[in-house]
């Protein structure tokens, strides 16, 4: 084993490096001009402008798969716009919500932004969501703000724990002048409207922008400028990134997933101590990317979704809802969390079945109805193993 190890520590000291800028392949990058976005990048820009006159601007919600560069635009649009209004009183947040994972989380995590959880006017846990709200409304007021607010998978807060902080902050008005507060959101899903509260929808007043997923040659053309950036030169070949962007491509044009693919692929051919990226580095970063995709997954649950996951891996042969809902009720007395109803219970079946977690699909029986045979998509062990790092689970995987 030492022999090994000392092979390895001695070819990372000897081998030159394929990279000289691992971040900008990294998710949090943003380049000094994004491809294939123009329109889009306009458009947000001319929604935001009247922030440099003093003004609110409208409230804007923007769409598209993942990877369609969503949060790339909006990140890039804000920088510049921090940097051409010079305005102390302006504060740009960002709060990614299903990182955030909970309402609370998620006004603490905009608290931050406006230097409130510094000034312990709001802690980290312990408040009403309704006191939260009205100290953030406060200081936005007090301190004559002008914010702009980006909730990005903002349908993962509203599908979970409803809209009630949309609610809030569109309603707010010009209880907060002469300071304002404007609303970005971010959706993976294009229906997400359609499950607000018809109080939250006119108040909203937003405008809305959809992103088209990209083509692969649009994604071949935005790794090549990437691969510029973070590769040394022939380290990433014109047939390396054409097999990223094919590869990607077939998962509905998404660039976080090509350029996620390209990076890890470099990081294989380094530790190999490759001078280039090969198709073998691709193939190994893709089936990697896979089971991370999963772990990560899984991570993100909430603790009524782990459950439910975990009581499904207990039927090695799949179930059903009746027999699944006895091992969840039993599983939620071991572990002491509160027990949701059978039809709730179904919803997150449905959650976790567009996961790719579970397969829940309806099957006939004849004259006496039909069932959801219900089954896990997912390594019993790797399911195990992630979900011990969360301590309500860790004495049962």
């Amino acid at each position: 084993m030492s022999d090994s190890i000392d092979e390895i520590f001695r070819r990372a000291k000897e081998s030159k490096p394929l990279f000289v800028n691992r971040d900008a392949l990294s998710p949090d990058y943003v380049p000094m001009h994004l491809p294939f976005r123009d329109p889009q990048t306009r458009a947000v820009a001319q929604i935001l402008a009247p922030i440099l006159r003093g003004s609110k601007p409208s409230n804007l919600l923007l769409y598209g798969k993942t990877g369609t560069g969503k949060t790339a635009v909006t990140n890039y649009v804000l920088t510049k716009l921090k940097a051409e209004a010079n305005n102390p009183n302006l504060v740009l947040a960002y709060v990614n919500t299903r990182l955030a994972d909970g309402e609370y989380r998620t006004l603490a995590d905009f608290a931050r932004a406006l230097d409130l959880t510094k000034a312990k006017q709001i802690p980290l846990t312990g408040l009403a969501i309704g006191e939260v709200v009205d100290r953030i409304s406060d200081n936005i007021k007090t301190n004559k703000k002008k914010v702009v607010l980006v909730l990005d998978e903002i349908d993962y807060l509203v599908k979970l724990f409803g809209d009630d902080i949309l609610y809030a902050f569109t309603r707010s008005g010009t209880k907060l002048s002469p300071g304002f507060l404007a609303l970005v959101g971010i959706s993976n899903d294009l229906k997400f409207k359609e499950g607000l509260d018809p109080r939250v929808l006119s108040s909203l007043s937003e405008e809305e922008l959809v992103f088209p997923p990209y083509t692969v040659d649009e994604l071949r053309q935005i790794l090549t400028e990437r691969a510029k950036v973070a590769f040394r030169p022939s380290v990433a070949s014109s047939a390396a990134i054409n097999l990223c962007a094919a590869m990607a491509g077939s998962e509905h044009g998404d660039a976080r997933r090509a350029i996620d693919l390209l990076r890890i692929a470099g990081e294989v051919a380094e530790r190999e101590g490759l001078k280039e990226i090969d198709d073998s580095c691709i193939r190994m970063a893709s089936d990697k990317m896979e089971v991370d995709r999963v772990d990560e997954a899984i991570r993100s649950l909430p603790v009524q979704n782990k459950a439910i996951l975990f009581a499904v891996s207990r039927f090695d042969g799949g179930t059903n809802t009746g027999e699944l809902y006895l091992a969840y009720n039993n599983l939620c007395k071991k572990i002491g969390i509160e027990t949701l109803t059978q039809r709730r219970l179904s919803g997150i079946l449905g959650d976790l079945d567009l996961l790719g977690l579970v397969e829940a699909s309806v099957v006939s029986k004849g004259r006496r109805g039909r069932t959801k045979k219900i089954q896990l998509l997912i390594g019993k062990d790797s399911l195990e193993k992630t979900l011990s790092e969360d301590p309500t689970f860790a004495a049962l995987a």
